[in-house]
């Protein structure tokens, strides 16, 4: 089951691409670490800021620690462009540290699949901005983001 195909599979098109991120998004904001590492094969190999991460056993301990840190996080991705097997993302996320302190963090993400549908590659680049907790944007019950709440360039981001 950890191999299974995960839909949509590339070569992407518009609509299959943006799909592709959505889902993304979606296990991403479930903040289930298990749940997002079946996205990725089994030897992927991450670069997050300047972490390296490899295989899904180190991406589940990333993200296990990265949301014991981040607070009430909420993700926002948006398509930016794509072509057969990869497929490049914008995305912003909200989220604050355990003394109350919000931040937006924003950032880019190149994706690489295999024919399966499962990222082998992914590369972020992130920058944290403070925030003041009236200046949040990112309004919506833990999970997924509701199909009516604006997107990043909606938002102006």
């Amino acid at each position: 089951m950890t191999n299974a195909q995960r839909p949509p599979l590339p070569p992407f098109t518009s609509e299959t691409a943006a799909d592709k991120v959505r889902l993304a998004e979606d296990g991403w904001n479930s903040r289930d670490p298990g749940r997002v590492a079946l996205a990725y094969t089994a030897d992927s190999q991450w670069r997050n800021r300047a972490e390296f991460v490899s295989g899904r056993e180190a991406i589940i301990a990333f993200l296990s620690g990265k949301w014991r840190r981040e607070l009430d996080y909420r993700l926002i991705k948006e398509l930016w462009t794509f072509g057969g097997d990869r497929i490049a993302v914008r995305f912003a996320y909200e989220w604050h540290d355990d003394s109350g302190n919000w931040f937006r963090s924003f950032g880019n993400e190149n994706w690489e699949f295999n024919d399966s549908g499962l990222m082998r590659k992914r590369y972020a680049c992130i920058n944290d901005l403070p925030i003041r907790v009236e200046d949040r944007r990112f309004h919506w019950p833990l999970g997924r983001r509701p199909d009516d709440h604006p997107g990043l360039s909606e938002l102006g981001f």
